[in-house]
């Protein structure tokens, strides 16, 4: 029987150098370079409040993980269920309208057979043999 190596942390981004992550990488140089051509050709105020909106979401989208989510992917699901919310509500009155309901109906007249189908040992070892062959092997009919 073959044997094959399964892959472990597989979460695990590859680092550049030291801790940072090619992700982080990339979201820090894309950063810096919006703050240093605001530098470059805009006023001293435009320079310090780019600084402080772009340089601090560039820190927290690459350095902040929430529930062990990277903050982009928390981002993503934050949109997603602000655009579609899946909240359920449980209405204990409604409920119980239902029950009392439910309670007054007449039972049904119509009863239903229950098809079931006797499976021999037989059969059950055919089938396992078949999963743990991949198929190979045909049972006997």
């Amino acid at each position: 029987m073959q044997q094959f190596v399964v892959p472990q942390f597989i979460e695990v981004e590859d680092k550049i150098f030291g801790p940072v992550t090619v992700r982080q990488f990339l979201i820090l140089l894309a950063a810096s370079l919006i703050i240093f051509v605001t530098y470059k050709y805009a006023d001293f105020a435009l320079f310090i409040s780019t600084l402080a909106l772009v340089g601090g979401f560039a820190l927290i989208l690459a350095f902040v993980k929430i529930n062990g989510q990277t903050f982009h992917y928390f981002l993503l699901n934050l949109l997603q269920s602000l655009r579609r919310p899946h909240l359920r509500i449980w209405s204990k009155k409604m409920m119980v309208d239902e029950l009392n309901y439910l309670r007054n109906l007449k039972p049904n007249e119509y009863v239903f057979e229950k098809n079931k189908k006797t499976v021999s040992i037989k059969h059950i070892r055919d089938l396992s043999l078949i999963v743990n062959t991949g198929g190979f092997y045909q049972p006997e009919e």
